[in-house]
């Protein structure tokens, strides 16, 4: 019996032949990822441990993008904590405001992250870097202290769910809906400590941008990771880029499953995930009148130039519902400058949207766009928990790009056709 990919990473990082589902395996892991939430914690452990130096400074990320730019004097000392140990470790890859990206949408695009790998961060949707063909998943911040100064981890080898996803996309649709539908049919406990392996004519068609929004939602599904083996769109996204020489792998044709789920696409229109769960998902001609309070267009699920591109198509020489603010937040620097080339930022903001910079912000419900007490907000992040952007009693929807576009012209929630 053959490997997954899964399997066939976590065996190759902890010096085996074979490794099968249930199995607990010692792994080297190639890179760890901090933010200004959880390292703070994870650096306090490593000081108690009482180890001198991390294992390799250059294998060790830390990206303060949660509370920054700084909302207040708590979350400056938690940023302050990054900058020190970064200098004192003599840590390369630590990016200041000015700098830094939505973590996630940063690493892919500095080539940190490559096939055939084991990251980890602590953060759950580390898991977005399987789009690249490595096993990522997320961590507590006491695991990464240890690995720090360990430079591995141990795993206990999750199964594998097989999604193949058949046909063509029809208009509008995108990977995030992809992912959505999924989890609606599966739950959010649905791939439980599994990995999901997204495959099929749909994949090998799809943008690494699109990629990486469907191994970032993984996690809303309970799984350990969403990997998508490298292809020729793999590599021509990290030629140039890739920081090391890599090996991707792939799974055999004869891998056990412990399912294997097959979806035409050409079935599957917009997706709106209501509140307060991800699984809560319709399809938008199944979405009655709601009206809005808030749209956001960013985070690690959707802050990148495609998301941003889709959304500047449809809000183009239109207006945002004077009831509604509209928030755009490139996910990283680049995209940011990349946006402003293409005339995009000039669009958001003759349409009346606010343009910020990189920040998971709103997302968490941190800053740059917190829910009052009965607010409706439609956004292209990745959770709809209750509480999550504001307000316990606000509500969040969740979206692609184009839907969420149209419905800040429209002032509620509906399908790009309504408004062009």
């Amino acid at each position: 019996m053959g490997m997954t990919v899964a399997e066939k990473i976590i065996a190759s990082r902890g010096d085996k032949d074979k490794v099968k589902p249930g199995e607990l395996v010692k792994a080297r892991v190639d890179l760890i990822l901090g933010n200004d939430i959880t390292a703070p914690v994870a650096i306090r452990e490593f000081k108690k441990i009482g180890v001198e130096k991390v294992f390799d400074p250059e294998r060790i990320v830390l990206v303060p993008d949660h509370f920054t730019p700084n909302k207040d004097i708590p979350s400056a000392e938690q940023a302050k904590i990054l900058k020190e140990f970064a200098r004192e470790q003599k840590i390369k890859n630590y990016f200041e405001i000015g700098r830094m990206g939505i973590e996630h949408a940063l690493l892919p695009e500095l080539g940190l992250t490559l096939p055939g790998e084991i990251i980890i961060g602590a953060d759950s949707h580390t898991c977005t870097y399987g789009a690249l063909g490595a096993l990522a998943t997320g961590i507590g911040s006491t695991d990464m202290a240890a690995a720090m100064a360990l430079g591995e981890t141990w795993f206990k080898v999750p199964s594998t769910i097989k999604f193949v996803y058949q046909g063509e996309l029809r208009k509008w649709v995108s990977g995030k809906d992809l992912i959505l539908f999924t989890i609606g049919q599966i739950g959010v406990d649905g791939a439980l400590y599994q990995v999901m392996e997204f495959t099929g004519p749909a994949i090998r068609n799809m943008s690494m941008d699109g990629r990486l929004t469907m191994s970032n939602m993984a996690i809303e599904a309970g799984a350990k990771a969403g990997i998508i083996e490298p292809d020729e769109i793999t590599y021509n996204y990290l030629e140039g880029r890739a920081q090391r020489s890599f090996r991707g792998l792939f799974s055999d044709g004869d891998a056990s499953y412990s399912q294997v789920i097959e979806f035409q696409v050409g079935e599957i229109e917009p997706q709106v995930a209501f509140p307060h769960s991800p699984e809560n998902t319709r399809g938008i001609s199944q979405v009655e009148e709601i009206p809005l309070d808030q749209v956001i267009i960013g985070s690690c699920t959707n802050g990148r130039l495609e998301d941003l591109r889709v959304s500047a198509e449809i809000l183009k020489n239109k207006k945002v519902d004077p009831r509604v603010r509209l928030i755009v937040i490139p996910g990283t620097q680049k995209i940011y400058q990349e946006a402003l080339r293409e005339g995009l930022i000039d669009i958001f903001i003759e349409a009346e949207g606010a343009v910020s910079t990189p920040t998971c912000g709103p997302c968490l419900g941190g800053h740059m766009g917190v829910l009052a007490k009965g607010e409706k907000a439609l956004a292209t992040t990745n959770r709809n928990f209750v509480g999550r952007m504001g307000h316990p009693e606000s509500e969040v929807y969740l979206s692609n790009p184009a839907i969420a576009a149209a419905s800040a012209v429209a002032g509620k929630i509906c399908s790009p056709e309504e408004v062009l």
